[in-house]
Parts: structure tokens; sequence; C-alpha cells
């Protein structure tokens, strides 16, 4: 039974391996969709998020929040990337500068900076490489609640009375 069933399997891996090449697709190429649906080869990188937006949720007035964006380079060459632009000075985007090789995996961060931005945010952060789509957006977004204002202590005037003695008693 177990010869039967690895004899099926090759025999299964040898028939999509065979209809692959035969409908034009080399093996080992990477293939992507292109805006009208249809299978390309390209032998630029090609850059794969987990997720292209984030969403922070409810997040305190004050410290600034930081969100990974996690990647891999799907493509056959080297991805550079060349710039990463947030849509506003409250965000600031880090990238990796160095490369990333085929098959690797890296980061984009976007760090929002909460203080003094209450209510809901959405933020685009741009990233322009050599991928074969070479400029892609990432989303952050979010709100920004209200925190407690520490209160201020009030002082009240304190009124001071003087008591002299004058030794016979007469205060």
């Amino acid at each position: 039974m177990k010869k039967v069933l690895v004899l099926l399997a090759v025999l299964m891996a040898v028939g999509v391996q065979a209809y692959a090449q035969a409908d034009g697709m080399k093996s080992g190429a990477s293939y992507i969709l292109d805006e009208n649906g249809n299978l390309v080869e390209t032998t630029k990188p090609i850059l794969n998020f987990e997720q292209e937006t984030f969403d922070f949720g409810d997040v305190p007035e004050g410290p600034q929040v930081t969100h990974e964006f996690k990647f891999k380079n799907d493509g056959k060459e080297p991805l550079v990337i060349d710039n990463v632009k947030a849509s506003c000075g409250c965000t600031t985007p880090d990238w990796p500068k160095e490369p990333v090789m085929p098959g690797e995996e890296a980061v984009i961060k976007a760090t929002y900076n909460t203080s003094k931005r209450i209510g809901p945010f959405n933020k685009a952060i741009t990233i322009t490489s050599n991928a074969y789509e070479p400029t892609k957006r990432l989303y952050i977004k979010g709100t920004v609640l209200q925190g407690e204002q520490p209160q201020k202590e009030e002082t009240l005037p304190v009124r001071t009375q003087s008591i002299v003695n004058d030794g016979a008693g007469n205060n």
C-alpha cells in the first residue's frame, strides 16, 4: 500500500511539473499577476507584506506607538528600498538600508506620535523600491484617546498671626 501511495505521489509531481512546463511556466521562475489578472514572469524582486494595514485601536495620548510591517522578498533579485516616506511629520518610518536578498524577510517600522493628537488617525507610508511593483503603500490607523490631565494643586493663601511676647504676659 505504501509503495502505491509513493508511486502515486511521484506521478502527480511529475505530472504537475510537465503541465507547468507545457503551459509555458519555467521551473524556479517568479510569477506575479499583472493589473489585468494575467500571470507574468519576472526576474525583479517581489515585495510581499504579511499585512498592509494595521489598526492600533484605541491608544492613550502621549506615548509613541510603533508597528512592524513584516515582508519577504519573493523575487529572484535583491530588493533595494530606495525610500520610505510618511504622509505627515507625526509618523516616522524606519526601513532596512541594506538589500534584502531573495527569500529573506525584514521589517519596516512605522512610529506614530500621539502627543497632542486627539481623535482618529489614518496615515499612509509610501515605499519606493526596485521591486516589480516599485511603489507600495502601507497604512496605520487608530484613535487617540484624551488622557486624564494631571490636576494642578491649588495653593490657598495662608494667614499668619504674629504673636509677640513682651515678657509681661501681654501678647
